[in-house]
């Protein structure tokens, strides 16, 4: 297959004879002109080029994604899977699974133009955005310091009822000094963080080159730290479900998950820094396993951690004898509805959709004309190199 690609497309380039735009760091080879028809970037897939490995390296782990995804839908006593409790998860559902297939395809149809490729990044950027406002949905109904709580059933020295007063007042003492923030600004902060990310990493392409992969970088991990609080909160802070060994269970996978979906996240930017192992042999991994495959296939094991930490703690709602699933009765934290979870979702692609097609219609007056005349050179020394 690979090699029937190769007969069927347009031979593979260096780095001297693709516009300086689209040239990559101590990546000397396997460029496509900017000029592939949209089949032809399809068919590309399956050719091995710089882009190629890239592509794979996002778009198969959304298989693997989905698999792990439906576990929590198998559970004994599980709600149907369209239960309101369920929404937040195919919110964050819909945010990894954008953020795979923006990211592969970008890496697939970036060879079209100039301009469709500023368009697929500026898109990537937006999904990797959206993706993570859909994890704070998911950590704000399933991890926050409250997540399932409607009501104390057993004492935590007896197991008479408690009084719902006393019962809430507990829980409102829990976590004074967070509350206001949980329960009003943190979804809010997330999608202002989530937005501010886009305006940034977008800005990176028609400025601020230079530290571009530094800039992303850092610019991303303010969403983390602000969507990790609820997180953090929890790691720092007795648990909120009572002292059961279902309960220290789900702490203890919680905090295993969480680390090992940092380290991930740490190691990835690492690689999309340092441009480590290409930056030490130049040429050498062009088509196969420089940084940017690394990056990808770290970035997909964080996200892949973050899913089990989610499962874990979804579980441990559904399936712990005193917690109580949303909204069966009304609690203190409001259970899932449409607007808190797929509304504020739409809210924000539509402003993100809004920034993508700003920066895009100035791509488009930027390198259209540039474009149509580097394609004109590229004609004209290929015609001359054939006699």
């Amino acid at each position: 297959m690979f090699l029937n690609c190769g007969q069927l497309l347009p031979p593979l380039l260096r780095h001297a004879d693709v516009p300086a735009r689209i040239t990559e760091s101590f990546i000397l080879s396997g460029y496509r002109f900017p000029n592939y028809s949209l089949a032809q970037c399809l068919l590309s897939a399956f050719r091995p080029t710089n882009e190629t490995g890239n592509f794979w390296t996002h778009f198969l782990p959304v298989f693997i994604f989905a698999f792990y995804f439906l576990e929590p839908f198998c559970l004994e006593g599980a709600p149907p899977t369209g239960d309101p409790f369920f929404y937040p998860l195919w919110n964050y559902f819909m945010g990894v699974l954008c953020l795979l297939m923006a990211s592969s395809m970008a890496h697939l149809l970036n060879s079209m133009s100039l301009v469709i490729r500023e368009v697929c990044f500026f898109v990537d950027y937006g999904t990797i955005s959206a993706y993570t406002v859909g994890s704070s949905l998911a950590y704000y109904y399933y991890i926050h310091p409250r997540a399932g709580i409607l009501e104390l059933r057993i004492g935590r020295h007896n197991n008479t009822h408690q009084d719902p007063s006393s019962s809430s007042s507990s829980l409102s003492s829990a976590m004074p000094e967070f509350s206001v923030f949980f329960e009003t600004l943190y979804i809010p902060s997330s999608c202002l963080v989530a937005i501010i990310c886009v305006l940034a990493c977008c800005n990176t392409r028609q400025r601020w080159r230079t530290y571009r992969y530094i800039i992303r970088t850092l610019v991303f991990l303010l969403p983390f730290l602000v969507a990790s609080t609820p997180i953090f909160y929890r790691l720092l802070h007795s648990s909120p479900y009572l002292p059961t060994s279902s309960s220290f269970s789900s702490s203890s996978s919680m905090t295993q998950f969480f680390c090992r979906h940092c380290f991930w996240l740490v190691v990835s930017a690492l690689f999309n820094i340092s441009k480590i192992p290409e930056r030490l042999s130049p040429g050498r991994f062009d088509i196969w396993g420089h940084s940017h495959q690394w990056f990808h296939v770290c970035t997909f094991l964080s996200i892949l951690d973050e899913l089990h930490m989610i499962n874990g703690e979804v579980r441990a709602i559904l399936l712990h004898p005193v917690l109580v699933v949303p909204p069966a009765t009304p609690p203190h934290l409001p259970g899932p509805t449409l607007a808190s979870t797929y509304g504020v979702m739409l809210v924000l692609q539509a402003s993100i959709a809004s920034i993508i097609a700003w920066f895009s219609w100035c791509a488009n007056s930027i390198y259209k004309p540039q474009g149509v005349q580097l394609e004109k050179e590229f004609l004209t020394k290929r015609h001359l190199k054939c006699h």
